[in-house]
């Protein structure tokens, strides 16, 4: 089954939103509980339902296009650049609202950060690095990497 590319942004947003302002290597150090330089899936899940969490404003297990909306704009630095590209919270939702209810469960979100996983995990090895966050942080947000020598 073909994964929208509307689904994969939702994906990569919903996680991009718990590090919103940050970089690349600021998101990888922030997942990487243990600091070994590989975020693994298992970590990787943890960041996801933290960030979903702190998104349920109601602690009712959904969230709803204006919590996402509150807790992106809670969590925002000054200068993101995220906030150019974004979809609307009621897309990236709809992206992988698996029932069609107009809000995100706890389990649609972390199905969607497993997709997103999965889809980052560039060599299928478990585990992402700075250049696959990287890699991923830029296909999301359309750009081309620049090379430092």
């Amino acid at each position: 089954m073909k994964v929208p590319v509307v689904s994969l942004m939702a994906g990569c947003l919903f996680a991009g939103a718990a590090f919103a302002g940050h970089s690349p290597d600021a998101k990888m150090k922030m997942m990487d509980s243990n600091q070994d330089g590989k975020v693994t899936a298992a970590e990787h899940a943890a960041g996801a339902r933290q960030m979903f969490d702190k998104m349920d404003s109601d602690k009712d297990g959904q969230v709803t296009a204006a919590e996402m909306d509150a807790g992106q704009k809670a969590m925002k630095g000054e200068g993101d650049e995220q906030s150019q590209h974004q979809i609307s919270s009621a897309d990236k939702i709809k992206a992988v609202d698996s029932n069609n209810d107009g809000v995100l469960t706890a389990a649609e979100h972390e199905a969607a950060s497993r997709d997103m996983f999965a889809k980052m995990d560039g060599n299928q090895d478990g585990v992402l690095t700075a250049d696959e966050i990287q890699a991923g942080h830029e296909k999301m947000m359309g750009k081309k990497k620049a090379h430092t020598y």
